[in-house]
């Protein structure tokens, strides 16, 4: 039997810095001889680990700017099969700082150009193209400047009009409106939720301490939209436990925090090792299971994105 194939998009691509610091001190100059540079974005890392598993998998992302060749060379050095449309846009840089003086980690994050117009027709056609060759499509992330709100949405009725699988690790807009072509299953974590669905929850862009509340109102939210949209929920939460919903079922998977090296990408693994699971027929709960797994081999390296 062929293995099930997974399309990895997203429409942001990254260049992710780490850099690791004994202590960080304001106001002055601070040195490290720890840092590292790799591909970055959701769909980048989900591709990455899709990949480490054995996955047959591509990664479909617009591109452009001077760095595109180092982008595209460095996928090639992580085994990445890459699909690509030119966009004119530089490759954004984002940054992580880790602090083992405190066990902080901060990211910085650039927001990215817009891209040329006519990006996304070569868009629409390139995941035209790929389309009929995959399983299960995964679009994670946010999207650039220049795109229009009606890209995602189409990409979502297109693939399951084709009898596809669909996971989607969105929020907001692109989330809401994809949803009445009824995704298999959405993964955004809490936060991204509560910012979509429940906005008051979070105060001070956080999500409120008051997790029994929290619990019953998200609980709720998440019947209704299985209901209605008939889509399964996993909802990320850091380091604590997943929680996750089909059909009037609610439930969480506990598991026993790690202290990280670090944990960017870990979401992404967590999202590469649900898909996996449930592309070779698991239940849901044995998909979080294996996400989880995976999200916590992602934190115990400084490179993002992997399990190995």
């Amino acid at each position: 039997m062929k293995p099930i194939a997974y399309l990895s998009v997203c429409m942001n691509p990254t260049l992710q810095k780490t850099l690791c610091f004994s202590s960080i001190v304001g106001n002055t100059v601070n040195r490290t001889e720890n840092y590292r540079l790799d591909v970055g974005g959701k769909g980048a890392n989900t591709c990455r680990v899709l990949t480490q598993l054995g996955k047959p998998a591509v990664h479909l992302i617009q591109l452009g700017g001077q760095t595109r060749p180092l982008y595209l060379k460095m996928c090639r050095q992580d085994g990445l099969t890459v699909r690509w449309v030119e966009s004119g846009s530089p490759i954004r840089f984002c940054y992580t700082l880790i602090n083992n003086e405190d066990e902080s980690i901060t990211e910085l994050v650039e927001e990215s150009e817009p891209v040329d117009p006519g990006t996304e027709g070569r868009m629409r056609d390139r995941y035209e193209a790929l389309l009929p060759e995959q399983g299960t499509v995964i679009i994670s992330g946010t999207k650039a400047r220049g795109f229009s709100d009606a890209l995602v949405p189409w990409m979502v009725c297109r693939a399951k009009a084709a009898g596809k699988g669909v996971i989607l690790d969105l929020w907001g807009r692109d989330l809401l409106q994809s949803l009445e072509y009824r995704p298999d299953l959405i993964k955004p974590n809490l936060f991204e939720f509560a910012r979509t669905f429940a906005p008051g929850l979070i105060q001070n862009n956080e999500i409120t301490e008051d997790e029994t509340r929290v619990k019953a109102e998200v609980r709720e939210i998440c019947r209704e939209l299985c209901e209605k949209h008939h889509c399964r929920i996993a909802l990320t939460r850091g380091a604590k436990t997943v929680w996750f919903a089909e059909g009037d079922r609610f439930s969480e998977y506990p598991f026993e925090p790690i202290k990280p090296v670090n944990p960017i990408g870990s979401g992404d693994a967590f999202t590469a090792g649900l898909a996996a699971a449930l592309g070779d027929g698991a239940a849901l709960e044995e998909g979080v299971a294996q996400g989880i797994r995976y999200g916590r081999l992602n934190a115990g390296f400084l490179k993002i994105g992997v399990i190995r």
